[in-house]
């Protein structure tokens, strides 16, 4: 199954959950997490060619754990594009400084 079709079920399973959510210890975030560093350039090439405007707004959720755990600088730049690709989700959803704040963690190395 690609990365494309197993995000898009934990998307689902993240949608269904209502109200606060501990990032840490909440199984579904943990697995989306998991699937999108578990090969770093996998989910940059995910991030090019496949990541819907929804899918991406999604992730938004998740870039500083991406990024803390990968530091990888490959996955800020397709950050950056896939931002490019979707001007009014990046800012409705304010995800330039999502973005900003997972690049504080690969600058960090």
């Amino acid at each position: 199954m690609s990365i494309n079709e197993e995000y898009q079920k934990l998307i689902e399973k993240r949608e269904s959950i209502e109200g606060d959510i501990d990032y840490d210890n909440n199984p579904v975030i943990q697995e989306m997490i998991k699937l999108l560093t578990d090969d770093i350039n996998a989910t940059v090439s995910f991030l090019d060619a496949e990541c819907t405007e929804s899918q991406f707004v999604w992730m938004s959720e998740i870039f500083d754990e991406i990024a803390e755990y990968t530091r990888s600088k490959a996955f800020i730049h397709a950050l950056r594009r896939t931002a490019q690709k979707y001007p009014n989700a990046t800012e409705q959803y304010n995800i330039d400084y999502f973005i900003d704040s997972a690049e504080d963690y690969v600058d960090l190395v």
